[in-house]
């Protein structure tokens, strides 16, 4: 899943344009992200900008009833946290599909003719019924948490929610 940004025009913006006025450190904040994505092993690079996902999503919808689909998001992931590439372009989005093995004029049929659409509709509503803002955002039960976290708070809202500790 991408940062829930709907309006965010094709070519993308900068995130100093994406964060004007909220009084965030932008360098630190990227600087959290790093360290915490090293932390866990993730690859993760350094964005300047945010792109409109929601053909990626749409796209991300059909490849998981694929069989070779199950690395879509990751593959996504790389190309949009570490690569920095504008997932809105088609040429992107067919090059990602085609890495993990997924037929790339399938692909182009589900861009044009936007069959997943109500898909990703319905995980919007969702996402604004349950306030979430942005992602990741993780819920179990009715406890969620947003952000990157650590294992122990993942496991707290998890256990809070009714799971039991496996050893």
């Amino acid at each position: 899943h991408f940062p829930l940004h709907p309006e965010t025009p094709q070519d993308g913006m900068t995130l100093d344009e994406l964060f004007a006025g909220r009084n965030i450190d932008l360098p630190a904040a990227q600087e959290c992200m790093t360290r915490l994505m090293r932390e866990e092993g993730l690859p993760y690079g350094t964005r300047t900008h945010t792109f409109n996902s929601r053909s990626a999503q749409e796209l991300a919808a059909w490849a998981v009833t694929q069989s070779e689909g199950a690395g879509i998001h990751d593959a996504l992931f790389r190309a949009y946290f570490v690569d920095g590439r504008n997932i809105a372009e088609r040429d992107v989005l067919l090059n990602v599909v085609s890495s993990i093995g997924l037929s790339s004029a399938e692909a182009e049929g589900v861009l044009d003719s936007r069959s997943h659409r109500d898909i990703v509709d319905a995980d919007w509503a969702e996402s604004r019924q349950l306030g979430i803002t942005g992602v990741p955002t993780f819920v179990a039960g009715n406890q969620g948490v947003a952000g990157a976290q650590p294992f122990e708070i993942l496991e707290q809202v998890a256990i809070r929610a009714g799971a039991t500790r496996s050893e």
